[in-house]
C-alpha cells in the first residue's frame, strides 16, 4: 500500500515538473511619460548657494537652499499653490506629512 501512494506521488510530482512547460511571458514595459514614481531633482550651483529643486510631473514642490555660509534650508510647497513656506528642519514639528493624489479628474 506504501509503495503504490509513493509511486503515485513521484509520478505526480515527475508530471508537474515536466520540461515542456515554459514560464509565463514577461509583463509589458509600461513607458516613461505614463508612470514617473520618482521625483526629479535638478542642481543649480550660484556663488552664494547650491539650490536643489525638486519636481514631481513637472511641478515644482520643494527646494533644498545651501548656502555657502549658514545651515540649509527647505522652501516647500505645502498645498501646491506656489507658495513656498521655509523650513529649518524637516525632522522637527514642521514635518511635511505626504498627500497623495487618490483621485484625479
Amino acid at each position: 500500500m506504501r509503495i503504490i501512494l509513493l509511486s503515485l506521488l513521484l509520478s505526480s510530482y515527475a508530471f508537474a515538473a515536466s520540461p515542456s512547460d515554459a514560464p509565463p511571458p514577461l509583463p509589458a514595459k509600461e513607458s516613461e511619460a505614463k508612470v514617473q514614481d520618482e521625483p526629479e531633482i535638478k542642481v543649480i550651483e550660484k556663488s552664494d548657494a547650491t539650490i536643489a529643486e525638486y519636481r514631481l510631473k513637472g511641478k515644482l514642490y520643494m527646494m533644498k537652499v545651501t548656502p555657502k555660509v549658514g545651515k540649509p534650508y527647505f522652501l516647500i510647497d505645502r498645498e501646491g499653490q506656489g507658495r513656498f513656506d521655509r523650513s529649518d528642519d524637516l525632522g522637527g514639528s514642521n514635518l511635511s506629512v505626504p498627500r497623495w493624489v487618490i483621485f484625479e479628474f
